[in-house]
This record gives structure tokens, sequence and C-alpha cells, in this order.
């Protein structure tokens, strides 16, 4: 991806050098580090607001009584996923805060819930020995579902998309939260009939 980037910026640079439009990529350039600077500073906020409401409702217990709700979604997602495993609540974490479109919240949560089936396919292996189809260096149905349902992202509030488009004019920033929610409902929907089907084929 470095070298695809590197390689469009000395294109377009060339390009300008040979038709005189170097003084506009310059201008370009400063305005678009002008605008990445905003704009970071506007994310700041919005994701320290959320992200605030989000441990506010961690230690209010919150969420942990939304992951005891899941518990049926989990169940289903994660048949063989043992019911009082730690990853069961790092996976509920990640669920909650995608659907609320906090992709940076979201993604702690993530990478402990795939630290926790890590550990589990690890003692696993160590009880029942290694085989083609499990072994420490090889994904486990349950970390491959949590992978797409989480790249799937079903979102309720896309709070970044918004904030994206609060910061660059929109008139109805929020707008986009009817087609987001189509969309990956559409999209985590497509991703658990993939998963399902495999872990299907996967057992026969």
């Amino acid at each position: 991806m470095n070298y695809l980037w590197a390689f469009m910026i000395l294109t377009g640079i060339v390009y300008a050098a040979f038709h005189g439009t170097l003084p506009a990529i310059t201008d370009a350039a400063i305005d678009s580090a002008k605008e990445a600077v905003t704009l970071c500073i506007a994310m700041t906020g919005v994701m320290s607001f959320w992200v605030g409401l989000m441990k506010i409702a961690e230690n209010s217990g919150m969420i942990a009584g939304l992951s005891r709700k899941m518990e049926p979604l989990l169940r289903f997602l994660f048949p063989r996923l043992p019911k009082e495993h730690i990853a069961n609540k790092y996976i509920a974490t990640n669920m909650i805060a995608n659907m609320f479109g906090l992709g940076w919240a979201a993604t702690p949560a993530g990478l402990k819930a795939m630290e926790a089936l890590e550990e589990l396919n690890v003692e696993e292996c160590a009880k029942r020995g290694r085989t083609k189809k499990r072994a420490p260096d090889i994904a486990t149905d349950e970390m491959c579902t949590f992978l797409i349902v989480n790249i799937s992202s079903l979102q309720l509030i896309p709070v970044n998309i918004i904030a994206y488009r609060g910061q660059y004019g929109s008139v109805n920033p929020a707008a986009i939260v009817g087609p987001a929610l189509l969309a990956t409902s559409c999209s985590t929907l497509a991703a658990i009939i993939f998963c399902k089907i495999k872990e299907r084929f996967r057992r026969e």
C-alpha cells in the first residue's frame, strides 16, 4: 500500500511539473494538511465523548447487562465457546461499540477477544492434540466468525460518518443513519450466513 501511494504521489508531481501546475499541488498539500489537523481535532472531541459514555456504561453495569441480553446471539454465533469464558465479554463489548459506530472504542475489545480465543485454542490443542484443522497457529471457527462479524459491523448510529459529514458542512449529517443501518444489516446478515455455511461444510 505504501508503494502504491508513493507511486500515485510521484506520478502527480511529475505530471504537474510537465504541465506547469506545481504551485497548485503545493497549495493543495497545504490545504489538505490544514483540513487533516482540523478533522483530527473534531474527531478527537467526538470520540472522547462517545468513548467516555462507553466507559460510564461499563462502570455502571450497563455493558454487563447488555452482554447478558446478547447471550442467545453469542450462543448462536459461537456455539462451541464456553458460556462463562472471558471472550464472551470482550466479543459483546466489541459488538456493542460497533453498533454505535465507535470503531476506535471497539478495537481494544476486539483485540482482547482475539487474544482470549487464541488462549482457548491453545488450551484445547494441548488437551486434544494437534490436527490438520486445529493447531495454535490455525484460526478456529470462532475466531473467523468473530473477525467476519466485526468487519461487517452492524451500526445503529454511525457516529464517525456523522462526525465527518458535520465537519464538511452537511446540512443533515444524521441523514446517513437509515442507509447505514440498511447496508450494515445486509452485510452482517450475509456474514452470518456465510459463517454458518462454512461451519456446516467443515463439520461434514
